[in-house]
């Protein structure tokens, strides 16, 4: 097989002990690379200055991150922000104006909502309805922060 001019090669036959080489054009390389690239690694939370967003209770701050018009039948807007909770620092009960997801980005959080308390970990998602009660604590000895998507009508 000739060999292309500026071509990479690549080994392809693994039957033999010597192997030849097969070219790879630059702009498969280039859309590999591209492709290998874009694969996420793992979500990180941002980090945040002690005195960025609002606080809601001491040691608990609020930053918005984003507002955007929904396009989900019945939303008329969606709100990202995100919830950050020191160590040992807990939110008042909240009755939700509108439905949230929530995810937890970061540490460890004790949710009590109506009917019931779980442990939120790093990674867990779960759902706040109208009208339902949350308070959120952070029992750990690490930040926590929370990542909210509000569902507003």
């Amino acid at each position: 097989m000739p060999i292309m001019e500026n071509a990479i090669m690549t080994a392809h036959d693994e039957s033999t002990a010597r192997l030849p080489l097969h070219p790879l054009s630059r702009r498969s390389a280039l859309i590999l690379g591209t492709a290998a690239a874009t694969v996420p690694i793992g979500v990180e939370a941002q980090p945040y200055g002690p005195d960025e967003g609002e606080e809601r209770a001491p040691g608990v701050r609020h930053i918005q991150l984003s507002e955007k018009s929904s396009k989900v039948p019945g939303f008329k807007t969606v709100m990202l922000r995100d919830v950050i909770q020191q160590p040992r620092s807990k939110t008042p009960n909240n009755i939700m104006k509108n439905a949230m997801i929530c995810h937890c980005l970061e540490g460890e959080l004790q949710v009590t909502q109506e009917d019931g308390t779980f442990t939120a970990k790093k990674g867990m998602i779960w759902t706040c309805k109208v009208g339902g009660t949350e308070t959120s604590e952070n029992k750990g000895n690490t930040v926590a922060i929370m990542r909210v998507i509000d569902l507003i009508t």
